[in-house]
């Protein structure tokens, strides 16, 4: 069984400069980071592997990044320059292995 622990909240005001930890049970990860605005659908932001790969989404590169603290298996997000907008519920998630870059999820309307 794999544990991700995050801190229970974090407040954070316009532009102000902020990180969020993730801290994994193993020592392999690829981490993946969503968040979800209040009453819309999740959105993903981009994963970090313990390997070093990473991507981010496009739409928010100028607002957040990933490093990793490999030695306690944590991985941050780190924001800044986020608005009101950006207020949302943001997770970590595991996937089992890291790829070159996942695929996306699309569906046809």
């Amino acid at each position: 069984c794999v544990e991700l622990n995050q801190p229970p909240s974090l407040v954070v005001k316009p532009q102000e400069s902020f990180s969020i930890s993730c801290r994994i049970s193993v020592s392999s990860y690829y981490i993946n980071w969503i968040r979800q605005p209040t009453g819309k659908a999740l959105e993903w932001l981009g994963y970090l592997c313990s390997g070093g790969g990473t991507d981010i989404k496009d739409s928010v590169k100028n607002k957040i990044s990933f490093t990793q603290d490999t030695s306690k298996n944590t991985v941050f997000l780190q924001g800044e320059n986020f608005e009101t907008e950006d207020s949302a519920v943001y997770y970590c998630a595991r996937y089992t292995q890291c790829l070159n870059k996942p695929q996306l999820c699309t569906k046809q309307v």
